[in-house]
């Protein structure tokens, strides 16, 4: 069954100082709501089921940037064994614009453009089938820009440049991004930094380096107003906390310029009862702006997607996002 939500996207937009909140509303589809995936069987034609399984499966698993959608099959290998077969996948993935906290389903999302320093995955996926219960057993995915920085150059050399996520200058500008929509008094809890996106950059004549990041925000559970700094505070339950995707500008020579904010409703809108308090849950992993040891050791992880296995939490590790700043690679429960 298909379920529709109604979600507010909250637009929290600051230029020249003056505050300004725009509330639009519409309905979502939320993750659990996707289009039900057709079975998944042994037949030689079966290959489209079997990937758009396992891409769902990748974004499931994928908990830090944004989302990917099936580009081209590039093959299909399947082994007949007694009570079913083995399906041999080789994928190739487009990023989207939707990034993973975003509730819309990933078929339905935007691919990014080139020109936007677009970002591919190349993926081998196993699948399992047996008496007719398809389970993906393991993937590996390897991500790359679609136009290199020098091809890019030819094409636009104009055009915003990536920077690491770890760039001193573009983490200013999302603390100040962060710090600016939790004076946003509409808001019933402080919101912390869950992830950056990306982070670009362009240089001016008139101000200088300007920064745009991309930034997803979960709410926490410090009430707006409370004496805990927000950097001290932990996130909800992520069924029950609402979420911000926002986009910030920021000049060096004159500071951050604006924030605009979509705000996406918690899963679990339950109200808790009299004197119940909030569930506490294993921390979502939120980024901070890390120690300048810290800074060196992630840039020099290696540029990949690391081996998943739906039977080894230990190796169930990504960061599918640009490939050049894979950020915290961290193990999900």
């Amino acid at each position: 069954m298909v379920l529709a939500a109604a979600v507010c996207f909250m637009y929290l937009s600051i230029m020249k100082g003056l505050p300004t909140l725009l509330l639009l509303c519409s309905t979502a589809l939320l993750c659990s709501a996707a289009l039900a995936v057709e079975p998944v069987t042994c037949s030689e034609d079966g290959g489209a089921a079997a990937a758009r399984m396992a891409a769902h499966h990748i974004d499931e698993k994928h908990d830090h940037g944004y989302k990917f959608k099936l580009s081209e099959i590039k093959g299909n290998k399947v082994e007949k064994v007694d009570d079913g077969c083995e399906i041999e996948l080789q994928l190739d993935l487009m990023e989207t614009t939707c990034h993973n906290i975003n509730p819309k389903h990933f078929e339905d999302c935007m691919i990014r453009r080139e020109t936007q320093r677009a970002v591919m995955a190349n993926c081998s996926v196993r699948i399992s089938v047996r008496i007719g219960d398809a389970r993906v057993r393991n993937y590996h995915c390897d991500t790359r820009q679609v136009v290199t920085n020098s091809e890019m150059m030819m094409i636009c050399p104009d055009c915003p440049s990536l920077i690491s996520l770890h760039d001193p200058d573009g983490m200013k500008s999302v603390k100040e991004a962060v710090q600016r929509v939790n004076e946003n008094t509409t808001n019933q809890n402080y919101f912390i930094l869950k992830d950056v996106g990306r982070i670009k950059i362009v240089w001016m004549m008139t101000t200088g380096s300007n920064y745009w990041a991309q930034i997803a925000l979960v709410e926490s559970h410090c009430p707006m107003g409370s004496r805990i700094l927000p950097e001290a505070c932990k996130p909800l339950c992520p069924d029950r906390a609402r979420h911000a995707y926002c986009r910030s500008s920021y000049s060096k020579s004159k500071g951050l310029r604006s924030v605009e904010c979509e705000y996406y409703p918690p899963m679990n809108s339950t109200a808790l009862g009299d004197g119940e308090r909030e569930p506490i849950c294993r921390p979502e992993d939120t980024v901070g702006l890390p120690p300048p040891l810290l800074v060196v050791l992630v840039v020099l992880l290696p540029l990949v997607i690391c081996p998943h296995s739906t039977h080894s939490t230990a190796m169930d590790r990504t960061q599918l996002s640009t490939p050049f700043a894979p950020g915290p690679v961290l193990s999900p429960a």
